[in-house]
């Protein structure tokens, strides 16, 4: 397969800000699929844009939009070991906001002329599979994963997105960690029942011994078994629904 280019774009957001996207892209290719990447709790960081490059060499147009443009400079990233440092820009998210981020993210795939636009999906990470999931919401992706995508389900901290799974567009393939404590069984449970109450098409795989992050290799909760796992059924099921 021929190299990746990479760029920095800063797209326009319906609400008057202003955002940078880290894109992806294979070099010399025709017409791409496209891919919406977002971010863990910690940025576009070097795993998110190394993420962001893998896709693309899997031959997808992929973007990767800076969640946190509203409260944080322009290329912002988070300290793994200092999460309480990044507490402050994932408690002023808002899901208007992010919807426009996210509609602004993909209107900037449509608007390429590399990209099918009847071929876009998403995917997402922690704070950013919940974000997939709203993205499926809201979009007409053919296809959505979301790496153990917390307040998807409702929990103390707030009413989920549950209540709006009728609206799915596409196909949504869910990946958890069994060890993870921040979503414990009884929220992965909960996703299952409403979406296949909702009548959507769904697949739900948990890993019995990862934990919470076990895809990011940056984490000390990396399961690189687990993790190369997830990510050839990510593959296959982007491919699958994409084709």
């Amino acid at each position: 397969m021929a190299g990746v280019k990479t760029q920095s774009v800063t797209l326009k957001v319906a609400d008057g800000t202003t955002m940078k996207t880290f894109m992806a892209e294979p070099e010399d290719a025709g017409k791409l699929p496209g891919i919406l990447v977002f971010q863990e709790a910690f940025g576009v960081n070097g795993h998110i844009r190394d993420v962001t490059q893998r896709f693309a060499k899997q031959g997808y147009a992929a973007i990767a939009p800076e969640l946190f443009h509203r409260t944080a400079p322009p290329g912002f990233e988070g300290d793994y070991a200092d999460f309480k440092s990044v507490m402050p820009h994932v408690g002023a998210l808002m899901d208007e906001g992010l919807e426009a981020d996210i509609r602004a993210a993909h209107d900037a795939l449509l608007l390429s002329s590399a990209v099918d636009p009847q071929r876009i999906a998403c995917v997402g990470f922690c704070m950013g599979g919940r974000v997939s999931f709203l993205a499926d919401l809201i979009l007409p992706v053919r296809a959505a994963i979301s790496f153990y995508g917390g307040g998807i389900a409702p929990s103390g901290r707030g009413a989920g997105l549950l209540g709006r799974a009728k609206d799915l567009h596409a196909p949504i393939l869910m990946f958890w960690g069994g060890l993870d404590k921040h979503i414990g069984p009884e929220q992965r449970q909960a996703v299952a029942d409403a979406l296949r109450e909702a009548r959507k098409t769904f697949a739900s795989m948990e890993f019995a011994d990862a934990d919470h992050a076990f895809f990011c290799d940056a984490r000390p909760s990396y399961n690189q078994k687990a993790a190369e796992q997830a990510w050839a059924l990510s593959v296959a099921f982007l491919k699958s629904n994409l084709q």
